[in-house]
């Protein structure tokens, strides 16, 4: 008798699992922050290096801080005396050695100027400065991208006329004329706000008396940086709205705000974040000149006074702090670009 036999299957071979997009979006970003930290490590010492060289090369004498107008009355064999005492007559490149052999143990060196260890400047004042700083441009780009993608939606509307034109304006408008108006209208003329320090004279710091007392130097750092972003936004929602994927999603029904959440917002933002890593320079100095308007306790008045009697300890803290700032900013940029856009592919 016949039997019946089942015909053999072909043999299968296991399949990779799928890769997570997502997943190797996040590790493409991984690695390009890495790659930015190994390449920051080099070129922050050399920028340390270059600002003990060029702060060298100043006319400045940095004894004439210290003495004061005693300096002048000072005989010269006083003046080397009192350089070889506070080693200002060293060469550049030892003093930069000194530093760098000092920050490797923690130590960040005496503050002549503010006559207190670097470390104890830099925990007083910058949070000041990192805290206003950091308000304004978070303030600065949630204005931008809500009105530049408002406006960029509605093109030659009265929203995008408005905005765009007083965008232009205030772009030409420096940090300190802004800060000087608000002093001026708002602090001088209506009193509605102090117009100067982070609280009342002679009293300690207040979380309600610093919050008043940021408000004036929070809206004229803001206003600064709002019109680059703002701008930037509202190109690039109608050059995304002008796409042929945009249209394509048009034609099958989608509108306003799924449009804009699904298919816009994720090109345009793009631009605006690349704009945000670059402007951190920007935003450093509109920060100094807006502090120095309003006498906000940062780091303003601390850079100015080092700069000047060349005081090489706090200059090369700043100096390097800023220069980390803005490679930073410019890391976290890309990083982002690369985790919402599967489109771009960073190496470096």
């Amino acid at each position: 008798m016949d039997t019946l036999t089942a015909p053999a299957r072909p043999a299968t071979t296991a399949q990779p699992p799928a890769k997570n997009p997502h997943r190797q979006r996040l590790s493409a970003a991984g690695r390009l922050l890495a790659v930015r930290t190994v390449v920051a490590v080099p070129v922050t010492v050399a920028v340390s290096a270059a600002m003990f060289w060029v702060a060298a090369l100043s006319p400045f004498d940095p004894l004439a801080a210290r003495l004061g107008t005693n300096y002048q009355f000072a005989t010269e064999s006083q003046r080397e005396a009192m350089r070889a005492a506070y080693e200002t007559d060293r060469p550049w490149w030892l003093a930069w050695w000194q530093w760098i052999t000092g920050l490797a143990h923690g130590d960040l060196g005496w503050s002549t100027t503010q006559a207190q260890p670097v470390t104890t400047v830099l925990a007083e004042r910058m949070p000041f400065t990192l805290g206003l700083s950091a308000a304004a441009l978070v303030t600065a780009a949630v204005l931008a991208v809500v009105v530049g993608c408002a406006a960029g939606m509605r093109r030659g509307g009265l929203l995008d006329r408005f905005s765009s034109a007083l965008a232009v304006v205030f772009a030409a408008v420096p940090p300190f004329v802004v800060a000087l108006a608000l002093v001026a209208v708002v602090a001088v003329g209506l009193r509605w706000l102090p117009v100067s320090g982070a609280g009342p004279p002679g009293s300690n710091y207040t979380a309600s008396g610093v919050l008043t007392h940021a408000v004036l130097p929070l809206i004229a750092l803001t206003v600064s940086q709002i019109p680059w972003l703002l701008l930037t936004t509202r190109t690039a929602v109608i050059d995304a709205a002008a796409s042929d994927a945009v249209r394509g999603a048009r034609g099958r029904g989608i509108d306003g705000w799924p449009l804009l959440r699904g298919h816009i917002a994720p090109v345009a933002v793009l631009p605006t974040l690349a704009l945000l890593g670059t402007r951190l320079p920007e935003l450093i100095a509109g920060a100094a000149v807006v502090e120095a308007v309003f006498g906000w306790p940062g780091m303003a008045a601390a850079l100015v006074d080092s700069a000047a009697a060349l005081d090489f300890p706090l200059l090369a803290a700043l100096t390097v702090g800023a220069v980390l700032a803005v490679l930073l900013g410019s890391a976290l940029s890309d990083a982002a670009a690369v985790l919402i856009d599967p489109r771009i592919e960073l190496k470096a």
